[in-house]
């Protein structure tokens, strides 16, 4: 096409020239003057052409001025093409630059076009895997849901239950996206499962003020035992008076932390955690004391879940393990550590066991406050009854009886006061004491053989 617009302009050209034949410039002929064909025809870029006798090569100059059209060398021609073609492609047809030729026009479009046929293919063939792959998943999700109900009708399960399963399962096809976390981690080498680890819990075992003075030794140990859990919305975590089965780190959500000491008549505690908070650090008392028995720790707390939770675990087995194994090791700096922890004000402030013994010592102390205060102001009311009786002795009869009423009506306070608030309330048998005992703390003095 090249060779083509050039014969063009030399035709136009000798037909503008006196005495010059077309069929003088072919090949094997070479009769007549043709040396004004190349002063006729220059090789101009279109953003260069001024006037209108220049021939306009449009999008073949670049062929003309490398002449390629004049190498008899095959191979370079055919990559020299080749990358011109390509070149053009790629770009879609947006860098040629085309005369007002129909057909070197209608070639260009026919380059835009198979570019953008193949970019679309490129891209249908990657959205097409995508789809595919999701379409995998999806189908999986479904055949488990199919899996799932089936289940809970073979067992007939309320309904309630299984719109608490069905939120739960969206739940954590929402996080996770169908892939098992924990297995997918397995699958990697030791030491990248532990960087994994420390990346994504490293500072939610750091928030625990034992955790934070130990050594990197003992904390890559905990990283490899950690484990990803989900909570739905509403899920019971933990309730009050069973054993501790887990210690938890939340990642993502909050959850509520209740306690009403065992039922305690008039006593309540409520905390919300939320991520970077921790509870079931009973079980970190329980596995420090080398003289602790197989029995887990109860619960003092009722925790329940108030959003979607995101969280990692520590069992009590693991937890168990890791402590003392280290014990036997660096027994005298796990001792030491630890009584550093507990002089600080770092663990009170951070431990939901200490926050709840300060809360119920503030509670019971207010409460003995409240009761002196209403006594000695009952007392000083009927101490000033007899005086009150006698300066109104003289006077009128109404007066009289509306003080003898007020002297009644403040004896019957002070004495149902005093029948609902005797002063051995906190020794009494048919309420539970309110002051809690301090948390349990373990006793070094007793090592394991």
């Amino acid at each position: 096409m090249a060779i083509e617009r050039k014969e063009r302009c030399w035709a136009m050209a000798c037909g503008a020239h006196n005495g010059c034949k077309l069929d003088d410039v072919y090949c094997g002929v070479g009769r007549g003057n043709t040396s004004f064909l190349n002063s006729s025809c220059p090789l101009l870029e279109p953003d260069d052409i001024k006037s209108p006798a220049d021939f306009d090569f449009g999008m073949f100059v670049d062929a003309l001025k490398s002449h390629v059209a004049q190498n008899t060398d095959f191979t370079r021609k055919f990559f020299n093409c080749f990358w011109w073609g390509w070149r053009n492609l790629s770009s879609l047809g947006q860098n040629l630059n085309t005369s007002n030729s129909v057909g070197e026009i209608i070639f260009a479009l026919f380059i835009s076009i198979t570019g953008l046929v193949l970019v679309a293919s490129v891209i249908s063939s990657s959205i097409q895997q995508f789809v595919q792959s999701v379409a995998g998943r999806l189908e999986e999700v479904r055949m488990k849901r199919q899996d799932i109900e089936q289940w809970m009708s073979h067992r007939v399960l309320p309904e309630d239950l299984r719109a608490r399963i069905r939120l739960y399962e969206q739940y954590k096809w929402q996080e996770k996206r169908g892939i098992e976390e924990e297995f997918l981690i397995s699958n990697f080498p030791k030491d990248l499962r532990r960087d994994i680890k420390r990346n994504l819990c490293g500072n939610l075992l750091r928030r625990v003020p034992l955790f934070e003075r130990i050594d990197e030794q003992l904390l890559d140990a905990m990283y490899s035992c950690l484990k990803p859990v989900l909570y739905g919305v509403n899920s019971s975590i933990f309730r009050e008076g069973d054993p501790v089965d887990e210690m938890l780190f939340i990642m993502k959500g909050s959850i509520l932390s209740t306690t009403t000491h065992g039922g305690t008549t008039g006593f309540f505690n409520s905390v919300y955690l939320k991520a970077g908070d921790f509870c079931g650090e009973e079980l970190l008392t329980w596995a420090l004391d080398p003289d602790s028995s197989s029995n887990l720790p109860l619960s003092t707390r009722t925790v329940r879940a108030s959003t979607n939770v995101d969280a990692f675990c520590l069992t009590p087995d693991d937890l168990k393990c890791i402590m003392s194994q280290f014990r036997r090791v660096h027994g005298k700096q796990l001792q030491h550590t630890y009584r550093q922890v507990q002089r600080s004000s770092f663990h009170r402030f951070y431990s939901q066991q200490w926050r709840r013994w300060g809360a119920c010592f503030i509670q019971a102390a207010w409460r003995r406050y409240y009761r002196r205060k209403i006594e000695k102001l009952l007392q000083e009311a009927e101490d000033r009854l007899p005086n009150l009786l006698a300066k109104e002795g003289s006077g009128s009869l109404p007066s009289l009886a509306a003080t003898v009423y007020a002297s009644r009506f403040t004896a019957n306070m002070l004495g149902n006061f005093r029948r609902n608030h005797p002063r051995n309330t906190i020794s009494s048998p048919k309420l539970p004491p309110l002051l809690l005992l301090k948390p349990a703390e373990p006793d070094f003095s007793v090592e394991n053989p």
